[in-house]
């Protein structure tokens, strides 16, 4: 079995081979049917000892569907090219995030779709 190749791994899903848009989309749709918020952050930096990003927008409270928090993620990176870009999810009730993953990465040729982002 080939591992990955030698690279600096980020947040949940890192280690997966690439996840297309559709896989993307997949994730967020989970996240909504449990119950959860999604949230679009970016940050010049994505070192594990910073813990507090910028978020794009409050988080997507009322979201029915990928589709919005797609064209989330499209707005930010095409603002902050330069950025990494991450979806979140927070759990009203526990009062915490739940889960993220990098969906952007900066100077990463865009292959098509929203989220532009390779592992």
């Amino acid at each position: 079995m080939k591992t990955l190749p030698k690279e600096r791994r980020y947040e949940t899903f890192s280690y997966l081979p690439p996840l297309s848009d559709a896989q993307i989309a997949r994730q967020i749709q989970y996240t909504i049917e449990q119950g959860y918020h999604p949230c679009v952050e970016f940050n010049e930096n994505s070192d594990a000892e910073i813990y507090y990003w910028t978020m794009w927008k409050l988080p997507l409270f009322n979201c029915s569907g990928p589709q919005e928090v797609l064209n989330e993620v499209q707005q930010c990176r095409s603002e902050y090219p330069d950025c990494y870009i991450r979806v979140v999810a927070f759990d009203n009730i526990k009062q915490c995030q739940v889960m993220s993953f990098i969906v952007h990465k900066p100077n990463q040729t865009n292959t098509g779709g929203y989220s532009g982002y390779r592992y």
